[in-house]
């Protein structure tokens, strides 16, 4: 089984997704606005919600941090951009996709 983890970008606002130290896939994220900074540091994923309802799009992974996840958003035009809570926001498509790859218990780095 490959060691996967997630390392985000938020200088190019990038998430990029890892197996066994190898990019597999990197997707453009929207992130913390300057009030509400997306925090950097080590987490893990926790939890897995489809269908989360309001701004968080079809699918939640809360991280570590409370309060705190990877998910998809109803505004597509935010992605890139520094517009959110402090979360990472992806395009729906690409957060259905990642969720299929990355287990609970999936380390993610966010560096600045």
């Amino acid at each position: 089984m490959p060691q996967t983890r997630i390392i985000v970008d938020l200088s190019d606002r990038m998430l990029h997704l890892l197996q066994d130290e190898r990019v597999v896939r990197s997707y453009p994220v929207g992130i913390g606005k300057m009030l509400t900074a997306t925090p950097t540091g080590q987490f893990t994923v926790v939890n897995k919600q489809p269908n989360p309802g309001g701004p968080f799009g079809v699918f939640w992974m809360g991280l570590s941090k409370p309060h705190y996840g990877i998910h998809g958003t109803n505004d597509p035009t935010s992605i890139g951009k520094l517009v959110s809570h402090g979360c990472i926001r992806m395009f729906n498509h690409d957060v259905l996709e990642l969720e299929r790859l990355v287990p609970i218990g999936t380390p993610v780095t966010i560096r600045p």
